[in-house]
Protein backbone atom coordinates (compact mmCIF):
# COMPACT_ATOMS: atom_id res chain seq x y z
CA UNK A 1 0.00 0.00 0.00
CA UNK A 2 1.11 3.65 -0.77
CA UNK A 3 2.56 6.21 2.38
CA UNK A 4 -0.74 7.24 4.03
CA UNK A 5 -2.12 10.54 2.08
CA UNK A 6 -2.41 13.56 4.40
CA UNK A 7 -5.41 16.23 4.57
CA UNK A 8 -5.03 18.65 1.89
CA UNK A 9 -7.82 20.87 2.22
CA UNK A 10 -11.91 20.29 2.15
CA UNK A 11 -14.21 21.85 -0.49
CA UNK A 12 -17.06 23.84 0.31
CA UNK A 13 -19.74 24.60 -2.25
CA UNK A 14 -21.22 28.24 -1.73
CA UNK A 15 -23.99 30.59 -3.68
CA UNK A 16 -22.23 33.34 -3.16
CA UNK A 17 -18.71 34.17 -2.46
CA UNK A 18 -18.88 37.73 -1.36
CA UNK A 19 -21.19 35.76 1.54
CA UNK A 20 -18.93 33.28 2.40
CA UNK A 21 -16.07 35.77 2.39
CA UNK A 22 -17.86 37.79 5.04
CA UNK A 23 -19.77 35.01 7.15
CA UNK A 24 -16.02 33.79 7.27
CA UNK A 25 -14.24 36.73 8.18
CA UNK A 26 -17.02 37.89 11.08
CA UNK A 27 -15.97 34.25 12.12
CA UNK A 28 -12.62 35.28 12.93
CA UNK A 29 -10.48 33.90 9.74
CA UNK A 30 -8.39 35.49 7.25
CA UNK A 31 -9.57 34.88 3.77
CA UNK A 32 -7.56 34.61 0.93
CA UNK A 33 -8.58 36.72 -2.49
CA UNK A 34 -10.65 35.50 -5.14
CA UNK A 35 -8.87 32.94 -7.71
CA UNK A 36 -10.96 31.43 -10.82
CA UNK A 37 -10.29 28.32 -11.77
CA UNK A 38 -10.43 27.84 -16.09
CA UNK A 39 -13.70 25.94 -15.48
CA UNK A 40 -15.44 28.21 -14.38
CA UNK A 41 -15.62 28.39 -10.84
CA UNK A 42 -13.61 30.33 -8.26
CA UNK A 43 -12.62 29.90 -4.91
CA UNK A 44 -12.01 32.12 -1.60
CA UNK A 45 -9.50 30.00 0.89
CA UNK A 46 -8.79 30.03 3.98
CA UNK A 47 -5.28 28.83 4.96
CA UNK A 48 -4.03 27.51 8.07
CA UNK A 49 -0.94 26.83 9.70
CA UNK A 50 -0.90 22.96 9.46
CA UNK A 51 -0.98 23.11 5.93
CA UNK A 52 -4.20 22.43 5.00
CA UNK A 53 -7.21 24.99 4.23
CA UNK A 54 -10.89 25.50 3.65
CA UNK A 55 -12.16 26.16 0.16
CA UNK A 56 -15.68 27.97 -0.39
CA UNK A 57 -16.50 27.23 -3.80
CA UNK A 58 -18.72 29.53 -6.03
CA UNK A 59 -19.55 29.33 -9.68
CA UNK A 60 -18.00 32.90 -11.10
CA UNK A 61 -18.98 31.78 -14.90
CA UNK A 62 -21.53 29.87 -15.57
CA UNK A 63 -20.91 29.19 -19.74
CA UNK A 64 -17.62 28.46 -18.99
CA UNK A 65 -18.79 25.94 -16.10
CA UNK A 66 -21.30 24.35 -18.34
CA UNK A 67 -19.25 24.04 -21.14
CA UNK A 68 -16.65 22.07 -18.74
CA UNK A 69 -19.54 19.77 -17.91
CA UNK A 70 -20.19 18.70 -21.72
CA UNK A 71 -16.22 18.06 -21.71
CA UNK A 72 -16.79 15.39 -18.62
CA UNK A 73 -14.89 17.13 -16.32
CA UNK A 74 -14.98 15.26 -13.12
CA UNK A 75 -14.66 18.15 -10.69
CA UNK A 76 -17.59 20.37 -11.89
CA UNK A 77 -19.68 17.05 -12.34
CA UNK A 78 -19.14 16.45 -8.99
CA UNK A 79 -20.26 19.87 -7.93
CA UNK A 80 -23.33 20.11 -10.17
CA UNK A 81 -24.44 16.70 -8.56
CA UNK A 82 -23.96 18.43 -4.74
CA UNK A 83 -25.83 21.14 -5.78
CA UNK A 84 -28.46 19.31 -7.77
CA UNK A 85 -29.41 17.43 -4.52
CA UNK A 86 -28.18 18.78 -1.41
CA UNK A 87 -28.37 22.65 -2.69
CA UNK A 88 -25.81 25.50 -2.83
CA UNK A 89 -24.30 24.97 0.53
CA UNK A 90 -22.44 22.65 2.31
CA UNK A 91 -19.51 20.29 2.12
CA UNK A 92 -18.44 18.34 -0.52
CA UNK A 93 -15.41 16.81 -0.56
CA UNK A 94 -12.42 16.16 1.18
CA UNK A 95 -8.94 16.49 -0.29
CA UNK A 96 -5.60 14.63 0.61
CA UNK A 97 -2.35 14.98 -0.45
CA UNK A 98 -0.44 13.00 -2.70
CA UNK A 99 3.00 13.19 -5.07
CA UNK A 100 1.77 10.93 -7.48
CA UNK A 101 -1.74 11.68 -8.86
CA UNK A 102 -1.29 9.16 -11.31
CA UNK A 103 -0.52 6.70 -9.30
CA UNK A 104 -3.92 7.56 -7.29
CA UNK A 105 -5.88 7.47 -10.28
CA UNK A 106 -4.59 3.86 -11.27
CA UNK A 107 -5.14 2.61 -7.74
CA UNK A 108 -8.66 3.93 -7.65
CA UNK A 109 -9.38 1.85 -11.18
CA UNK A 110 -7.68 -1.04 -9.94
CA UNK A 111 -9.75 -1.01 -7.01
CA UNK A 112 -13.15 0.17 -9.21
CA UNK A 113 -13.47 3.13 -7.02
CA UNK A 114 -12.36 5.59 -9.64
CA UNK A 115 -14.74 9.05 -9.63
CA UNK A 116 -13.62 9.72 -13.37
CA UNK A 117 -10.70 11.31 -15.15
CA UNK A 118 -7.78 12.84 -14.00
CA UNK A 119 -7.97 16.87 -13.96
CA UNK A 120 -4.51 19.02 -14.29
CA UNK A 121 -5.37 22.63 -14.06
CA UNK A 122 -3.40 25.66 -12.93
CA UNK A 123 -5.01 28.84 -11.38
CA UNK A 124 -3.60 32.57 -10.33
CA UNK A 125 -3.16 33.49 -6.77
CA UNK A 126 -3.16 36.83 -5.28
CA UNK A 127 -0.96 37.35 -1.74
CA UNK A 128 -2.04 39.78 0.36
CA UNK A 129 1.39 42.12 -0.08
CA UNK A 130 -0.18 42.52 -3.81
CA UNK A 131 2.45 39.86 -5.30
CA UNK A 132 0.84 37.32 -7.63
CA UNK A 133 1.90 33.58 -8.35
CA UNK A 134 0.56 30.64 -10.23
CA UNK A 135 -0.40 27.42 -8.64
CA UNK A 136 -0.89 24.25 -10.53
CA UNK A 137 -2.54 20.98 -9.37
CA UNK A 138 -3.21 17.59 -10.68
CA UNK A 139 -6.17 15.65 -9.29
CA UNK A 140 -7.19 11.79 -9.12
CA UNK A 141 -11.02 11.36 -8.21
CA UNK A 142 -12.12 8.52 -6.09
CA UNK A 143 -16.11 7.75 -5.41
CA UNK A 144 -18.57 5.34 -3.38
CA UNK A 145 -21.31 4.92 -5.67
CA UNK A 146 -23.24 4.56 -2.32
CA UNK A 147 -22.68 7.88 -1.95
CA UNK A 148 -23.59 10.33 -4.38
CA UNK A 149 -23.40 13.42 -2.41
CA UNK A 150 -19.59 13.45 -0.96
CA UNK A 151 -16.63 12.28 -2.77
CA UNK A 152 -13.07 12.45 -2.03
CA UNK A 153 -9.77 13.14 -4.60
CA UNK A 154 -6.21 13.33 -3.80
CA UNK A 155 -4.21 16.86 -4.79
CA UNK A 156 -0.57 16.92 -6.25
CA UNK A 157 0.40 20.64 -6.21
CA UNK A 158 2.79 20.76 -9.50
CA UNK A 159 3.79 24.11 -8.88
CA UNK A 160 3.43 24.37 -5.11
CA UNK A 161 1.14 27.31 -3.44
CA UNK A 162 3.96 29.92 -1.65
CA UNK A 163 5.77 28.54 1.35
CA UNK A 164 5.59 31.81 3.42
CA UNK A 165 1.80 31.99 3.51
CA UNK A 166 1.80 33.66 7.38
CA UNK A 167 0.18 36.70 6.92
CA UNK A 168 -3.42 34.50 5.23
CA UNK A 169 -2.34 31.58 8.05
CA UNK A 170 -2.92 33.78 11.06
CA UNK A 171 -6.76 34.06 12.04
CA UNK A 172 -8.43 36.33 14.65
CA UNK A 173 -9.81 33.46 16.36
CA UNK A 174 -6.69 31.31 16.63
CA UNK A 175 -7.59 28.96 14.70
CA UNK A 176 -4.09 26.97 13.85
CA UNK A 177 -5.49 23.89 12.09
CA UNK A 178 -7.52 21.44 11.45
CA UNK A 179 -8.02 18.25 14.03
CA UNK A 180 -11.76 16.69 12.54
CA UNK A 181 -13.65 16.48 9.22
CA UNK A 182 -17.25 15.12 10.41
CA UNK A 183 -18.94 12.92 7.89
CA UNK A 184 -21.97 10.93 8.65
CA UNK A 185 -24.29 7.51 7.70
CA UNK A 186 -26.66 5.48 9.10
CA UNK A 187 -24.21 3.06 8.99
CA UNK A 188 -20.55 4.25 9.25
CA UNK A 189 -18.75 0.70 8.72
CA UNK A 190 -20.07 0.43 5.57
CA UNK A 191 -17.31 3.22 4.04
CA UNK A 192 -14.49 2.47 6.66
CA UNK A 193 -13.11 0.12 3.83
CA UNK A 194 -13.75 2.86 1.08
CA UNK A 195 -12.14 5.65 2.68
CA UNK A 196 -9.03 3.48 3.99
CA UNK A 197 -8.26 2.48 0.22
CA UNK A 198 -8.60 6.33 -1.11
CA UNK A 199 -6.48 7.78 2.16
CA UNK A 200 -4.31 4.38 2.22
CA UNK A 201 -4.47 4.68 5.76
CA UNK A 202 -3.97 1.15 7.93
CA UNK A 203 -5.59 3.44 11.35
CA UNK A 204 -8.64 2.86 11.71
CA UNK A 205 -10.64 3.07 15.19
CA UNK A 206 -14.26 2.02 15.69
CA UNK A 207 -16.59 2.89 18.74
CA UNK A 208 -20.11 2.68 19.50
CA UNK A 209 -20.64 6.05 17.65
CA UNK A 210 -18.74 4.89 14.07
CA UNK A 211 -15.66 4.62 12.36
CA UNK A 212 -12.65 6.97 12.28
CA UNK A 213 -9.90 7.35 9.58
CA UNK A 214 -6.64 8.31 10.68
CA UNK A 215 -4.47 10.34 7.98
CA UNK A 216 -0.90 11.75 9.29
CA UNK A 217 -2.43 14.68 10.18
CA UNK A 218 -6.22 14.77 10.84
CA UNK A 219 -8.85 12.36 11.36
CA UNK A 220 -11.84 11.60 9.43
CA UNK A 221 -14.63 10.68 11.44
CA UNK A 222 -17.63 8.84 10.05
CA UNK A 223 -20.41 8.79 12.73
CA UNK A 224 -23.71 7.38 12.97
CA UNK A 225 -26.87 10.11 13.55
CA UNK A 226 -26.89 9.69 17.18
CA UNK A 227 -22.98 10.03 17.50
CA UNK A 228 -23.93 13.36 15.64
CA UNK A 229 -26.39 14.10 17.94
CA UNK A 230 -23.70 13.25 21.06
CA UNK A 231 -20.88 14.92 20.13
CA UNK A 232 -22.23 18.21 18.07
CA UNK A 233 -26.06 18.35 18.72
CA UNK A 234 -26.64 17.78 15.04
CA UNK A 235 -29.20 15.97 13.29
CA UNK A 236 -28.32 13.78 10.58
CA UNK A 237 -29.27 15.92 7.34
CA UNK A 238 -30.87 13.51 5.26
CA UNK A 239 -32.72 9.98 5.47
CA UNK A 240 -30.85 8.05 2.83
CA UNK A 241 -28.04 5.83 3.72
CA UNK A 242 -25.25 7.44 1.86
CA UNK A 243 -22.04 9.60 3.28
CA UNK A 244 -22.56 13.63 3.77
CA UNK A 245 -20.40 15.86 5.26
CA UNK A 246 -21.20 18.26 8.43
CA UNK A 247 -18.83 18.96 10.26
CA UNK A 248 -15.05 20.61 10.70
CA UNK A 249 -13.18 20.39 13.95
CA UNK A 250 -10.38 23.62 14.30
CA UNK A 251 -7.57 23.28 16.44
CA UNK A 252 -7.13 26.37 18.55
CA UNK A 253 -4.24 27.49 21.23
CA UNK A 254 -6.69 29.36 23.67
CA UNK A 255 -10.48 28.44 23.39
CA UNK A 256 -10.90 31.84 25.31
CA UNK A 257 -9.52 33.78 22.45
CA UNK A 258 -11.96 32.09 20.13
CA UNK A 259 -15.08 32.82 22.76
CA UNK A 260 -13.76 36.23 22.66
CA UNK A 261 -14.12 37.15 19.25
CA UNK A 262 -16.99 35.32 18.48
CA UNK A 263 -19.13 37.33 20.95
CA UNK A 264 -17.33 40.38 20.54
CA UNK A 265 -18.64 39.74 16.47
CA UNK A 266 -22.30 39.09 17.31
CA UNK A 267 -21.84 35.60 16.24
CA UNK A 268 -24.15 32.60 17.46
CA UNK A 269 -22.41 29.61 19.72
CA UNK A 270 -22.67 26.79 21.80
CA UNK A 271 -20.43 24.89 23.80
CA UNK A 272 -20.49 21.28 24.61
CA UNK A 273 -17.93 18.81 25.28
CA UNK A 274 -15.00 21.17 25.88
CA UNK A 275 -15.82 22.48 22.39
CA UNK A 276 -17.31 25.51 20.90
CA UNK A 277 -19.83 24.71 17.76
CA UNK A 278 -21.06 27.54 15.57
CA UNK A 279 -23.99 25.64 13.49
CA UNK A 280 -23.53 26.09 9.72
CA UNK A 281 -25.17 29.31 7.73
CA UNK A 282 -25.06 30.59 4.50
CA UNK A 283 -21.45 30.79 3.59
CA UNK A 284 -20.68 28.27 5.98
CA UNK A 285 -21.53 24.90 4.84
CA UNK A 286 -21.15 22.76 8.00
CA UNK A 287 -20.69 22.82 11.44
CA UNK A 288 -17.66 24.55 12.51
CA UNK A 289 -16.68 23.17 16.31
CA UNK A 290 -13.49 24.58 17.58
CA UNK A 291 -11.49 22.66 20.58
CA UNK A 292 -8.42 23.86 23.00
CA UNK A 293 -4.75 21.68 21.31
CA UNK A 294 -1.87 22.62 22.76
Amino acid sequence: MSEAHPLDHIVLPVANIGLARERLGKLGFTVAADARHPFGTENACVFFADKTYLEPLGIADTDIYETSLKKGNSFTSRDRAFRFRCGDEGMSAVVLGTSDADRDHARFQADKISGGDMLQFSRPMKMPDGTETTAAFRLAFAADLRAPDFFLFTCQRVNPLPADRKALETHDNGVTGIADIVLTAPDPKAFSLFMRHVSCSGAVREDAFGVSVIAPNARVCILSPDGLDAYFDLAAPAADRGLRGVAIVFKVGDLAVTEAHLAANGMTYTRKNNRILVKAAPGQGALFAFEEKR
